[in-house]
């Protein structure tokens, strides 16, 4: 597997402002789910995905890893009722793990169902709703003539 070459792992800041909240959770999301590029096809891989290889306990370390999203997304004020559908991803995705007979085929639908990316766009959308200058502009700069 490798890195992808343009995209490099910010070291958010430790501050309680929605704009480090966002840089955290999104550098934890970036971890978690698109970590490397598998070679030859265009699908990501992070750390949720090979912590499931590991029987149990590679699932138990990935929903500890997911549920610290949505400790963020406490810290942020959000509604219960989105907490819950948050804590509700992570659990999916858990016993998506712990249901799967053989560990590398268990790996198929947390690669599919991507718990911590549907949580991060759960998060975004709060935090541009209620904390729009922690919005952050993704795209290219080009050179205008």
């Amino acid at each position: 597997m490798q890195k992808p070459a343009d995209e490099k792992l910010p070291f958010p800041r430790l501050d309680t402002d929605p704009q480090s909240i966002r840089q955290r959770v999104e550098a934890m999301e970036k971890l978690l789910e698109r970590l490397f590029v598998i070679p030859g096809t265009k699908q990501t891989v992070g750390l949720d995905a090979v912590l499931d290889v590991v029987p149990v306990v590679g699932d138990i370390a990935a929903a500890a890893l997911g549920a610290y999203i949505v400790w963020e997304a406490k810290n942020l004020g959000m509604p219960k009722w989105q907490l819950a559908r948050m804590s509700g991803n992570v659990g999916v995705n858990w016993l998506l793990g712990l249901l799967s007979v053989v560990p590398v085929v268990g790996v198929v639908p947390t690669l599919l169902f991507r718990s911590n990316s549907k949580n991060l766009k759960i998060i975004k959308k709060h935090l541009n709703k209620h904390h729009a200058a922690s919005a952050t502009i993704e795209g290219e700069a080009t050179k205008l003539p």
